[in-house]
């Protein structure tokens, strides 16, 4: 991985982090989309069941069929965009769709790494750090944050940045005994806690899962070298080589994302429009990005409206 500014690039494709999402808002999209449906058909294929059919069953939010449909919206949205971008980037999860778009990664190699990664990260999580949660909330700007930290330090009790979305936006991972003194303290200092994730990411405490991962799931993969740079939601450096791709979803697991990182690395890069591309309710929506940038939102809606004719058409 490598830092660079100043080559010129304009426009770039970011995929989100995946969210909550309801079968019924990503349905037409699925079944009637040309794009959509090859890659349904192509996931069934690889997944030897009817994913639609799996995905409306079922009833957690992050189901196996709500991640791989995800990925699926994801990458025909991106397709169908006909968006050409000179850099691309995503956001956790959104780092897989980033792959496949770059032809890092082939699609039925990403959706057989989806369902395995998430069966193996349930499967982790239910027998380590038990009472490990994930924490957003907003309205704490990071001077405050530090100084709560540090309380926290000061009481023995555990915790990690698992996400940096913005100046005031994060995520925290914690015990399940600290929740409610932190949303407490969060509160105090005028912040809004929202959420709880289980199961958690982005922490250095899982090394063992990312080992898993990589002697098990993606050793499996065949990797290339993207055909544009892929930005690290890491630390905002570029990725360029099979490798760094690879290194790049599985630091996913121990590596705080920092989305601000990768908003500097576009703004260095001249870009000036980006595309979010995929179900969003944060990544696009936050303030490094809405103020730097003109955002093209590109989701299953946008792209089930008739087109518009221009006039010399």
């Amino acid at each position: 991985m490598e830092h660079e500014t100043g080559t010129g690039a304009r426009g770039a494709v970011v995929f989100p982090g995946i969210g909550p999402a309801r079968f019924a808002d990503a349905a037409k999209f699925m079944l009637l989309n040309p794009v959509a449906r090859r890659l349904t058909a192509e996931a069934d294929d690889v997944l030897g069941y009817c994913l639609t059919d799996r995905y409306q069953s079922s009833e957690a939010a992050f189901s196996e069929a709500a991640r791989i449909s995800f990925l699926l919206n994801c990458v025909a949205l991106a397709e169908w965009s006909g968006a050409a971008p000179e850099v691309c980037a995503g956001a956790s999860f959104g780092g897989i769709p980033a792959a496949v778009h770059t032809g890092a990664l082939a699609f039925a190699d990403a959706v057989r790494m989806t369902a395995e990664w998430g069966r193996r990260t349930e499967a982790y999580f239910a027998r380590e750090h038990t009472d490990v949660v994930t924490l957003s909330f907003a309205r704490v700007p990071e001077e405050r944050l530090a100084e709560i930290r540090a309380e926290l330090d000061a009481e023995g009790a555990w915790h990690d940045v698992a996400c940096h979305v913005d100046h005031d936006f994060h995520m925290l991972s914690v015990r399940q005994e600290s929740v409610e003194p932190l949303r407490a303290r969060l509160r105090s200092a005028g912040g809004l806690p929202l959420y709880e994730m289980r199961p958690p990411m982005h922490s250095a405490a899982f090394t063992a899962l990312r080992d898993e991962l990589a002697a098990e799931v993606a050793a499996g993969a065949g990797f290339r070298d993207p055909a544009i740079p892929i930005v690290s939601d890491h630390d905002g450096s570029l990725v360029r080589t099979a490798d760094g791709v690879r290194s790049l979803l599985l630091d996913a697991v121990v590596r705080t994302v920092r989305w601000p990182a990768v908003t500097a690395t576009l703004r260095g890069l001249g870009v000036e429009r980006v595309h979010v591309v995929g179900q969003d309710a944060l990544w696009g929506r936050v303030a490094c990005m809405t103020g730097n940038f003109e955002i093209v939102a590109v989701r299953p809606e946008t792209a089930m409206r008739p087109r518009r004719r221009t006039a010399a058409a």
